[in-house]
């Protein structure tokens, strides 16, 4: 059955904390805050996250890596992550060439990245600043055989994010990025976007009711989503752990004539792993978010305020500490 989702309180206000840099350095600096981070970050460095998805590809799942990062509000700092993506796409180009054989229309080994972490925050020609170094990233990705995906962060950016994946298109039509079903604009969005590579998640950020459907309104709009993407012709990526939604999935793809090799299923590191192995030996394509890196604090929090056996798990964690 699914997760619940968190009372509306506590899910605000953990999405908050997840903001917080003196939160942040508090939970970095707590021992055994890196137990449950370990379970959903592949780790630190490069050279864990290489691991970690020689690992995942090898159990027949695929795998796209976050290096995790956003918000960044400064020019070298921006650059410093356009580097780290290319050390990265240099190591995982061996992995994309050995998974690459056989018939399959997708690509095993893909990186997503957040605009925000490449400068588009920056308070001067931001948007500009992110385009080119998503430009540098892709072209590296082109070469390594490798896909990238553009993630979605709040709903302030929504418009340029779709803006710069229009303008990297031109060049890259690969390209995927992300739709957050909880928008109130998604189901129009898919519309447009359907003959593309398009990644349907339900939404994990703090949106006002005015611009984001809440509670079991989400669901519904989830599914009206899928229905447009998986009948619109392009690659649909289905971002849940919900079953309800992953059985509403199959069911629209059935009823389309779609194959196994026209959209995929996705899920989380560390989450539902015994699921995801079982639908990848079914014959499912299914790929696994992956992140890494130092800056780790607000993706796991928002994975604490999705659901509440996360947030369980933490708390166990926390309690006791030595």
């Amino acid at each position: 059955m699914p997760y619940p989702r968190l009372a509306q309180p506590l899910r605000s206000t953990l999405l908050a904390a997840a903001r917080s840099k003196r939160l942040e350095h508090t939970a970095a600096n707590l021992r055994l805050t890196r137990t449950v981070v370990d379970r959903f970050v592949a780790g630190e460095t490069e050279q864990q996250a290489v691991d970690t998805a020689r690992g995942l590809l090898d159990s027949g799942r695929y795998i796209t890596i976050d290096h995790l990062g956003e918000d960044t509000t400064d020019a070298a700092q921006a650059q410093a992550t356009v580097s780290a993506y290319l050390s990265l796409l240099s190591a995982l180009a061996p992995l994309a060439a050995d998974s690459a054989a056989g018939a399959h229309r997708p690509r095993p080994v893909e990186v997503s990245l957040k605009l925000s972490a490449l400068g588009q925050s920056l308070p001067v020609d931001g948007d500009r600043i992110a385009l080119d170094n998503a430009h540098k990233i892709c072209a590296a990705a082109e070469e390594a055989g490798v896909w990238v995906t553009v993630d979605a962060e709040d709903h302030t950016t929504t418009d340029s994010t779709l803006s710069i994946v229009r303008s990297l298109r031109a060049d890259f039509p690969s390209l995927g990025t992300v739709l957050q079903a909880y928008l109130k604009r998604t189901e129009g969005d898919c519309a447009e976007l359907a003959g593309t590579r398009i990644r349907l998640c339900k939404g994990a950020y703090a949106e006002p009711a005015s611009v984001a459907y809440q509670g079991a309104a989400v669901d519904e709009a989830y599914v009206r989503c899928l229905r447009v993407l998986l009948g619109g012709g392009g690659y649909p990526m289905v971002a849940t752990h919900d079953p309800a939604m992953i059985s509403a999935a199959l069911d629209i793809a059935a009823e389309r004539g779609l194959a196994s090799d026209e959209f995929e299923l996705q899920m989380l590191f560390g989450v539902r792993d015994v699921e995801q192995r079982r639908l990848a030996a079914g014959g499912r394509a299914m790929r696994v978010y992956l992140p890494y890196g130092t800056q780790w604090y607000g993706y796991f929090m928002r994975r604490m305020a999705e659901k509440p056996a996360n947030l369980g798990l933490f708390l166990r964690a926390l309690a006791s500490r030595k």
